[in-house]
């Protein structure tokens, strides 16, 4: 007797164990997603029909949300068009569209709620939205495959971000195709993130960093902005892979930044290819900058950097540096200057003499433009000597002491007259 009432309680133990199957909701046009998603249960599926739903949702329980041939969810020109707040819930294959139009409010497309962690939205369209994706005070959270493109008919100050990370950790932004926004994406206080595969054109920064640490920018393509990058008040970044060009200012801005790592980009026709302005302890290395109308903006204190291995091919003006001490760089292999003038008599593929960034003739030409026009003259070149052997004459420059003779990188002629027109 003891026997069975004991394989009795061990069965009960079993079956209450095991969960019950997860449940699969389908809604057809004319029929409510958001009554299918409150009738489902945690860890359902509603699945929605193609068609054109006009209804402003709230997820507020862990489930999968799912497109079946891209139907649209259409806010009405009104708040967020769907609003989570609840971890665990996965939104894929929709069109996301009309959110309302107030900055003040933040209207989204969809607006993760702080604490909706793990959070997944996979191969959406958002369509005439503020704010694509606003995502706050949520972890983990991967958005992957989306198209976002914003009011193209607001100025661009009223618009919103495509995706804007406020106070998150572990994100996970791939894949997103964003444009006709604020900044297409915008990262505030969130840290430990991975930014990869992303294309971002047609808006005020392809990516603008604030307060944010350990985060990896890498494979993405910033092009016909403003700005393409902006790191600014961050560090321990790792900005890898990258192509930004033909944006209107600068290529990647590296602002108030330390301990990073910024390594073979590609930055070309921007107006300055990399703005550098109180950056320590950062190692650049194997980056490609080319065309730019300055290759490379440096102010305000940025020291004790690593710079090697980079090419600074054909830009307008190579460096605008402007302090009071030369500054220096490539000081163990060097980087390639397509305007350096010295020689390489012992054949080891670095020149013999050093390689200064910003003399008394660039300098010149910064105030006459027009000097530009006997840049090869030998009256320039002249002067250019004359100054370097006469230190009362000599700028503080950025001075590499071991110029390579040939570029790193063989590709560089395809980057060539990639300015936005």
């Amino acid at each position: 007797m003891r026997s069975s009432s004991l394989v009795f309680l061990l069965a009960w133990a079993l079956l209450q164990a095991t969960p019950a199957s997860a449940t699969t909701w389908r809604v057809s046009p004319g029929l409510s997603i958001a009554a299918a998603v409150a009738k489902a249960a945690a860890g359902d599926t509603v699945e929605v029909a193609a068609g054109r739903y006009e209804e402003r949702l709230r997820i507020d329980k862990p489930l999968t949300l799912t497109g079946i041939g891209r139907p649209t969810l259409a806010g009405g020109l009104e708040g967020d068009t769907l609003r989570i707040t609840a971890p665990d819930v996965t939104v894929q294959g929709f069109i996301i569209a009309d959110s309302g139009g107030s900055l003040e409010q933040q209207n989204a497309g969809i607006y993760v709620y702080p604490g909706s962690h793990r959070a997944r939205i996979l191969d959406c369209v958002f369509s005439y939205t503020l704010f694509g994706l606003w995502i706050e005070k949520s972890d983990d959270v991967e958005v992957r495959g989306n198209l976002i493109t914003g009011k193209r008919d607001f100025s661009s100050s009223q618009r919103g971000n495509g995706i804007q990370l406020y106070n998150t950790r572990g994100a996970r932004i791939e894949n997103n195709h964003i444009s006709y926004v604020r900044d297409a994406i915008y990262v505030d206080v969130s840290h430990h993130a991975q930014f990869r595969g992303n294309r971002m054109h047609h808006s005020r920064y392809g990516t603008h960093y604030m307060n944010s640490y350990y985060n990896v920018w890498e494979d993405n393509e910033s092009f016909h902005n403003r700005g393409g990058l902006a790191l600014m008040e961050v560090r321990n970044q790792v900005v890898r892979n990258n192509r930004a060009w033909g944006n209107s200012d600068h290529g990647i801005m590296l602002r108030t930044i330390q301990d990073s790592v910024v390594e073979n980009n590609i930055v070309a026709g921007n107006g300055r290819g990399l703005f550098i302005y109180d950056a320590e302890y950062i190692t650049l290395t194997g980056n490609l900058i080319v065309d730019n109308r300055v290759g490379v903006h440096l102010a305000a204190g940025s020291t004790r950097n690593q710079v090697e291995g980079n090419d600074l091919i054909q830009n307008q003006e190579q460096v605008r540096y402007v302090a009071s001490r030369d500054e220096p760089w490539g000081t163990k292999s060097g980087n390639y200057w397509s305007n350096y003038l010295g020689w390489d008599r012992d054949g080891d593929g670095i020149g013999d003499v050093p390689y200064e960034a910003s003399d008394l003739v660039d300098r010149l030409t910064w105030r006459h433009p027009l000097a530009r026009l006997l840049m090869a003259s030998p009256a320039l070149q002249t002067l250019r000597l004359i100054a370097r052997q006469f230190p009362l004459l000599r700028a503080p420059s950025v001075v590499d002491t071991h110029p390579r003779m040939k570029p790193a990188r063989n590709d560089w002629r395809q980057w060539l007259g990639k300015q936005y027109r």
